[in-house]
């Protein structure tokens, strides 16, 4: 059913290992045009066109040397390559530029509902612009499941932030967005990181992004009145509002987003959220806690 609808231009709700898609056939701009539509998305964001293996992300991207290492490294997985554009993808997809953002998903379920469609299929967040990236499959219908003409329910998302975005172009190797994969890690496979990336290859760049409804403070130690306190490490509220009761930032990647939504649902003065280290996984959280309070252009 669900490779049936992307073969007839409709949207698929899609489960990734990073966060639940909504997905579209990559080449059908009328189909792309459906998914800006379902999340209310400016058309300047480029999407991510998900593959199946490594063999069908070269025939959509040129790869040099670089990006094969990294492929080799981190796919499947929440790794996307920003690489120069060969076929495929259609232009609304890619915002009119001449690079194309590729991922392989570590989602087994993914990856067999793309090899049986046979071609490059975008899958952006299934939520509406601006609100937190769904990690359930409730979470994800309730968001844009009225758009869809088939959902796939793979369960809880095992990583919980989006992709890691790195572009490799003229042989310069740039982060533009943080993820699972950390720069650590990017750097040990590629070597030096060029500073001077294009942001605007890279989806997930507005100024306020996955936002809940509330207001959100960072860097928080105790709960205003009104306030969800989301508690990491040492500065702790309830277990229920815990991204992680010790110091665990997999964990904390893991319940961000699904904890961002249910505070909200509580219609709380605001959400507070205790202080993220910045190191390894920690870059992408912050990233995202940033984006969240509309502190990052």
């Amino acid at each position: 059913m669900a490779v049936a609808a992307l073969r007839s231009g409709d949207l698929v709700i899609l489960p990734t290992e990073t966060v639940y898609g909504l997905a579209a056939d990559a080449g059908n701009a009328r189909a792309v045009a459906k998914v800006f539509e379902a999340k209310g998305r400016p058309r300047f964001n480029p999407l991510i066109a998900h593959v199946a293996d490594a063999m069908a992300a070269e025939r959509i991207a040129r790869f040099d040397d670089i990006a094969r290492r990294l492929v080799e490294a981190f796919w499947p997985g929440p790794l996307t390559i920003v690489a120069p554009w060969r076929d495929g993808v259609c232009d609304l997809a890619r915002a009119g530029l001449d690079s194309v953002a590729v991922r392989v998903p570590g989602h087994s379920g993914a990856r067999a509902l793309l090899a049986a469609f046979g071609g490059p299929v975008v899958a952006p967040s299934a939520n509406r612009s601006g609100r937190p990236s769904p990690t359930t499959f409730a979470d994800a219908m309730e968001e844009t499941g009225a758009f869809a003409a088939a959902g796939l329910d793979g369960g809880p998302c095992a990583v919980g932030v989006e992709s890691t975005v790195v572009s490799v172009l003229d042989g310069q190797v740039s982060l533009l967005r943080p993820g699972a994969v950390t720069r650590e890690e990017i750097r040990a496979v590629a070597g030096r990181l060029d500073e001077g990336g294009e942001g605007a290859r890279s989806p997930g760049r507005l100024t306020r992004h996955y936002a809940p409804e509330a207001s959100v403070r960072l860097n928080a130690v105790v709960a205003a009145p009104g306030e969800i306190l989301l508690g990491f490490g040492a500065v702790q509220g309830p277990d229920r509002w815990a991204l992680s009761r010790g110091d665990d930032l997999r964990e904390a990647a893991a319940n961000l987003f699904r904890l961002l939504r249910e505070a909200d649902r509580e219609k709380p003065s605001g959400i507070a959220i205790a202080s993220i280290p910045p190191e390894g996984l920690g870059e992408a959280i912050n990233d995202r806690l940033k984006r969240a309070a509309g502190f990052v252009g």
